[in-house]
């Protein structure tokens, strides 16, 4: 399976509505609960009525669409990195997922990931 890594770095937030938010960028993630509205974007896309955020996520994209009948794929890449300690940040869209490391744990996720067989592009 191959890994996209995806250029910069991203933030993890919750924002106070969606006004602010500029869904013209690449790589704007969305989810609204009853409880918060939380984003994922690039991180100097974060808007100004954020009101908590974490900085410092690198990622990688699974690089194929993936069929809903598809089981595991999302938790063997956690298992992957779960067992080196490298914490994630899933996301799932209608193609395909996303996966978020903190920086700091960046070279080990792409290590442990080829040492499994995933096959990392850049």
């Amino acid at each position: 399976m191959e890994l996209k890594i995806l250029g910069g770095n991203f933030t993890v937030c919750k924002v106070e509505d969606t006004k602010n938010v500029d869904f013209s960028k690449d790589f704007t993630f969305i989810s609204k609960t009853d409880e918060e509205i939380s984003l994922v974007c690039k991180t100097d896309h974060v808007p100004q009525n954020t009101v908590e955020r974490s900085d410092g996520w690198r990622g990688f994209r699974i690089e194929s669409r993936l069929d809903f009948s598809l089981i595991g794929i999302l938790s063997k890449i956690s298992t992957i990195l779960a067992k080196n300690n490298v914490g994630i940040f899933a996301i799932s869209t209608f193609n395909t997922d996303y996966i978020l490391v903190k920086e700091k744990d960046f070279e080990t996720a792409v290590t442990v990931l080829k040492e499994n067989g995933y096959r990392i592009l850049e």
